[in-house]
């Protein structure tokens, strides 16, 4: 079993950063793959970047790219989401998972096993 706890949430004008942590304690950390995903009001869950268990390799959305950095420690069992040019549209709860049945970067949540319970992240204009 796998418990993901999320922080760093919080309100930001645009233009601004935040630094979105997670850590991990159950299973070997460093044994799965990571992913940050976001869900705003009235819009389905979407995907935002996703980190090899290495931290080798990453992936980003194009909404994010350039602007976001996914990263992990590993010896701290936490996965970090770096968020910089943050824009309204930025807005929602973000969530941390960990997916430990696939290899490589996986960008679907129906691939991801564990789930933390979400930081609220809200950029005003």
């Amino acid at each position: 079993q796998v418990q993901l706890v999320e922080s760093g949430g919080g309100l930001v004008q645009a233009g601004g950063s935040l630094r979105l942590s997670c850590v991990a304690s159950g299973r070997t950390f460093s044994s799965y793959g990571m992913g940050w995903f976001r869900q705003a009001p009235g819009k389905e869950r979407e995907f935002v970047a996703a980190i090899s268990w290495s931290g080798a390799r990453t992936d980003y959305a194009n909404s994010v790219k350039g602007r976001f950095t996914i990263s992990r420690d590993n010896a701290k069992n936490t996965v970090y989401l770096q968020m910089n040019s943050l824009k309204p549209e930025d807005t929602a709860v973000y969530y941390c998972a960990g997916n430990l049945r696939f290899s490589g970067l996986r960008t679907t949540d129906t691939e991801y096993d564990y789930w933390g319970q979400g930081t609220q992240v809200t950029v005003s204009s």
